[in-house]
């Protein structure tokens, strides 16, 4: 299965045994961003047989942190009771302007899934072709996730701190351009602006074709040029809380680069007042 698969391609696959198909929409709480219910959403219309993954709820309990990796056992009885089991292909979507379904498609990569794709163009894409929808809750049968952390997905304070002086990986920031060059404050109160020292900016809407399917090949390495990227190196990516980072990590994945993602990002950097901050242009 390739990692970005065609709603064509997912509504000859609809009914497989071993494919399970996820709403993974979530709306971050980022003051002045828009906001929705994806659960409500989800109940209200989503492709047939898909489950929805609660993203608000699959993150760490025990860090004040947004959207932090659970621990492996929780997102272990998660994945199980969503009905993903370890043999399972799995297809994601969302209909969020944050593109959440690549921080699924991370969180699954990050606990040793691979056989995990996003659909492109989302369920936007999916409904105005005319695919099949249906309302109300799932409730599917448990099957048996194991969850494996890879750590070379991600990356911590400590490590990002320290690429500070080896600058051994390249760091990209998927925030908007004002936020990393700190012209506009950062929304959270208690975070500084500007981003982290050497970080080069690619907005993760950049990635994004008009109609909503994500640029490839060509158009998509463009992009990754044009912020000084060499894809042939390491890459971490961060972004406001680890939300939009994935999607710079999905897109580079795309192009043939594991990146890592700095979990805590910007909302642990900026509000750390012994970490490094720079303001202006990369």
């Amino acid at each position: 299965m390739d990692a970005l698969v065609r709603t064509d391609w997912l509504a000859d696959e609809l009914g497989a045994d071993d494919l399970r198909v996820v709403d993974a929409t979530f709306y971050p709480a980022v003051p002045g961003a828009p906001i929705g219910d994806a659960a409500a959403e989800f109940e209200a219309a989503h492709i047939p047989g898909a489950v929805f993954m609660d993203l608000a709820a699959m993150a760490d309990r025990d860090t004040h942190l947004p959207s932090m990796l659970p621990p492996a056992d929780q997102f272990a009885a998660a994945m199980s009771a969503l009905g993903i089991g370890d043999a399972d292909r799995v297809v994601l979507y969302d209909r969020s302007p944050y593109r959440t379904a690549a921080r699924a498609w991370w969180m699954l990569q990050a606990f040793g899934k691979s056989e995990v794709a996003i659909l492109d163009g989302g369920f936007a894409k999916w409904q105005d072709e005319g695919h099949p929808v249906t309302r109300g809750a799932e409730r599917p049968a448990r099957r048996r996730f194991a969850a494996h952390p890879d750590k070379e997905r991600v990356r911590n304070l400590a490590q990002m701190a320290a690429n500070l002086d080896t600058a051994a990986e390249q760091v990209l920031d998927a925030r908007g351009a004002a936020r990393f060059t700190g012209d506009e404050p950062d929304p959270h109160h208690g975070t500084a602006s500007g981003h982290i020292p050497g970080s080069k900016n690619l907005p993760y809407a950049r990635l994004f074709n008009p109609d909503g399917t994500w640029k490839t090949a060509d158009a998509l390495r463009a992009e990754f040029d044009a912020a000084e990227i060499d894809l042939a190196k390491p890459l971490v990516t961060t972004c406001g809380s680890g939300i939009t980072a994935a999607v710079l990590a999905f897109g580079a994945h795309l192009l043939g680069n594991e990146a890592a993602l700095y979990d805590g990002s910007w909302s642990e950097w900026g509000a750390d007042p012994a970490s490094l901050k720079a303001t202006g242009p990369a």
